[in-house]
């Protein structure tokens, strides 16, 4: 089973229902606050995050930039753009945690997101 932490400044709890929707029984999600998520994500208690915020990058992945760096977080949509299908499943292939979208853009990423998780 995966584990999924579910992090970011909106949408928390309707991000968490979609990734579990997609995931079912292969993945096993729960919501934190974001210095939670990241102080869980370095000592290893989740193998991924997904978060949102208003930008992609700057409440969705802030503090997990700070506590994992740079080389496991990506920002997989900005405001007008969602970054393609490739590009997201070869940043999981890079070996990047973090991730972090645009809440209106949640529809589309997160179901790519989980797929990958679990592939």
């Amino acid at each position: 089973m995966i584990k999924i932490v579910v992090g970011g400044q909106i949408d928390k709890q309707a991000i968490a229902e979609l990734a579990k929707k997609i995931g079912g029984d292969s993945v096993s999600i729960e919501v934190k606050s974001d210095l939670d998520v990241a102080m869980a994500m370095k000592s290893g208690q989740y193998d991924y995050y997904i978060g949102a915020c208003n930008t992609g990058g700057g409440g969705a992945l802030a503090m997990a930039m700070a506590l994992l760096g740079s080389d496991l977080c990506s920002t997989v949509s900005m405001p007008g753009s969602i970054k393609d299908e490739s590009f997201m499943i070869e940043e999981i292939q890079k070996g990047k945690k973090a991730f972090g979208f645009t809440a209106q853009h949640a529809e589309v990423v997160v179901p790519i997101l989980i797929r990958e998780f679990i592939k």
